[in-house]
């Protein structure tokens, strides 16, 4: 089966990036045989597999279209999605900006995971995103607790850590209690300076608008009107994460982000996120969104990364329980 796209010279180098380099990919994966002559292009292979890349390029168009461009990452999911036959899915993903950087670069999920937990965000009180390093679960609640702020639906954003040692001792850091915890936030502080900008975020955190700090700083207190995230939440204790989920007050907005499979607790101490999930799952206004090497948006080598660790842990998991037997 033959079918055509016309399209531009500068959509087409878009398209298939410098040096042509994701025309290879597209033709392996989806084993049909691309052919450009003159802005008009040729799709040709057996009939599923031409539909499928035709409904996956024509996606993509609309993409760099917009104004957007295509990263390897998005080639990569696109791809995927026209595997599974969701190439639609990523012209509903492409539609939602949440805000932009102080350089102008939209914000927005990219993949179905990502929008699943955006829409929860929006909808509930409380939302958990677990998954795997590079799921953007910090980046896109500090985009919307930011687009909150500036909409004024909250009158102040509280990030916060648990500062759990991993590897080194506080105690050996040098300065004050202040510059000890300081690198544990450091992330957040990075994902600040880039939605806001350096000079809004120390204007507004001054003004005690912005309020970034350890998980044990929240002790006593109650937390109204603001838009509260609780990052790398599986290094919370059960007790902490009791105390932490008891501060909320009225108007608040609550996103508790963590990766189960890197704690940093002793091996003897249970995640209070694990044993939140449970207890919290099936409570209205509740959302747990779970994330999955598939949502990785970083490098596509950490996709992969992410994958191989994933199948080595199952692995590791089904001998231990062989062994049990």
């Amino acid at each position: 089966m033959e079918k055509v796209i016309e399209f531009s010279g500068e959509q087409l180098r878009t398209l298939f990036g410098q040096n042509d380099k994701y025309l290879e990919k597209i033709e392996n994966k989806l084993n049909v045989i691309l052919v450009n002559r003159n802005g008009v292009l040729k799709i040709i292979g057996e009939e599923p597999n031409v539909e499928s890349a035709y409904s996956m390029m024509t996606a993509c168009l609309k993409t760099v279209k917009g104004g957007d461009d295509l990263e390897e990452q998005k080639i990569d999911y696109a791809i995927s999605l026209a595997k599974e036959k969701q190439e639609e899915a990523l012209s509903l993903i492409d539609k939602e900006v949440i805000c932009h950087t102080v350089n102008g670069k939209p914000i927005k999920p990219k993949t179905l995971g990502q929008k699943a937990y955006v829409d929860a965000m929006k909808k509930d009180m409380v939302v958990f995103g677990i998954g795997p390093a590079g799921t953007g679960k910090t980046y896109l609640a500090m985009a919307l607790a930011i687009t909150a702020f500036k909409n004024n639906e909250v009158n102040k954003i509280i990030l916060t850590r648990p500062a759990i040692e991993a590897g080194e001792k506080l105690g050996f850091l040098p300065g004050d209690l202040q510059s000890k915890v300081d690198p544990y936030l450091r992330p957040l502080y990075d994902a600040l300076y880039q939605i806001m900008g350096a000079e809004g975020f120390q204007k507004n955190m001054e003004k005690g608008l912005i309020e970034v700090a350890p998980l044990a700083y929240m002790r006593g207190r109650t937390l109204d009107d603001a838009y509260i995230i609780l990052d790398e939440a599986q290094n919370t204790t059960p007790a902490q994460m009791k105390m932490f989920l008891t501060r909320i007050g009225f108007g608040s907005k609550v996103v508790i982000t963590g990766d189960s499979t890197q704690k940093d607790l002793p091996k003897d101490v249970t995640s209070g996120l694990d044993v939140a999930i449970k207890i919290l799952k099936n409570i209205e206004g509740i959302s747990v969104c779970n994330l999955t090497s598939k949502d990785v948006v970083r490098h596509p080598l950490v996709q992969k990364i992410v994958k191989a660790y994933e199948v080595y842990e199952e692995k590791a998991a089904n001998k231990n329980k062989q062994r049990k037997k």
